[in-house]
């Protein structure tokens, strides 16, 4: 998908509000519902947004380009731009339940060998399969394709891929295709660990400094709490961005995706984006952390 950019209005005068912070999040339900409040204006106190629409695959590559001082990304990027970047402790999607999903035409189907297609190498999806490959498909898959995830499916459908591996609304939607689950990596990582599933974070640059970290952070969690007490308020930002998706769709989408997590990511949060991370460093996936690296700080 093609990004847009949207700066947002002041809402007392009409008048173009001067950007103050450039942010770059996915026109996915979970995220339009997470900052609807903040990118228009309604959280008090809260600099002005210059906001971008990207997929996630583009936004990872921005995080390490250091092209936006706020983005939604992968949790699989972060060992590559924890130097720059801070790791938010909210408004990010983690959960139980909403792990991505390996499809194919059969069910059953072997991948020993097969081509599957992923919608980034860098996302958190990937890193999910990739540790779930190396226990339950012994003689490795094959080629990895990398298409834009609404192409996914019809390309699994069509027969140009063995399978595919699918995020966001196609848990629901899947079906529509003809296809069935093969395997759920969420189900996988948290029968194995026990810990949620970390999927996309919100990062900040560093170099805004400790107390507009802070400032980021409460903002996010009212915008997620005003976006919780009036849902009905944010649904034109929402369905405007959703790509012709479902109302009912999108619903479950938000229901899913924002959650406890969302405003605020815990112990437990931490502990499952530290295990993610641990074990793909350990499989060759990741470069390592560094003990600190994962600290809501501005410091380096």
């Amino acid at each position: 998908m093609t990004d847009t950019t949207t700066t947002v209005t002041d809402t007392a005068t009409g008048a173009a509000a001067r950007p103050e912070l450039r942010i770059a999040f996915s026109p996915c339900p979970n995220d339009t519902f997470v900052f609807d409040a903040w990118a228009h204006g309604r959280v008090p106190g809260a600099p002005a947004l210059d906001v971008t629409f990207a997929d996630i695959d583009l936004t990872n590559g921005m995080a390490e380009r250091g092209e936006f001082d706020v983005l939604k990304v992968s949790y699989a990027v972060l060992p590559w731009v924890l130097d720059e970047y801070a790791l938010l402790p909210c408004g990010g999607a983690l959960g139980r339940g909403c792990g991505p999903l390996v499809l194919t035409r059969e069910p059953g189907t072997d991948l020993t060998g097969r081509t599957v297609a992923v919608p980034s190498e860098r996302s958190t999806a990937y890193l999910l399969f990739r540790l779930w490959a190396a226990e339950v498909v012994p003689g490795g898959v094959g080629e990895i394709v990398v298409l834009p995830f609404d192409e996914i499916m019809p390309a699994v459908r069509d027969g140009r891929v063995d399978a595919g591996l699918v995020i966001h609304e196609a848990r629901f939607t899947y079906r529509d295709y003809g296809l069935h689950s093969l395997a759920d990596m969420g189900e996988h990582w948290e029968s194995t660990t026990g810990l949620p599933i970390p999927l996309g974070a919100i990062i900040a640059k560093r170099s805004l400094g400790e107390e507009t970290l802070r400032q980021l952070a409460q903002a996010i969690r009212t915008s997620v709490r005003m976006a919780w007490d009036d849902p009905e308020r944010s649904r034109g930002y929402v369905l405007e961005h959703a790509q012709e998706m479902d109302p009912a769709v999108a619903d479950q989408h938000i229901g899913l995706y924002v959650n406890e997590f969302t405003a605020d990511l815990g112990e437990s949060g931490y502990a499952a984006v530290r295990g993610l991370l641990t074990r793909a460093a350990a499989e060759g996936l990741v470069p390592p952390l560094r003990p600190d690296a994962l600290a809501f700080t501005a410091a380096r």
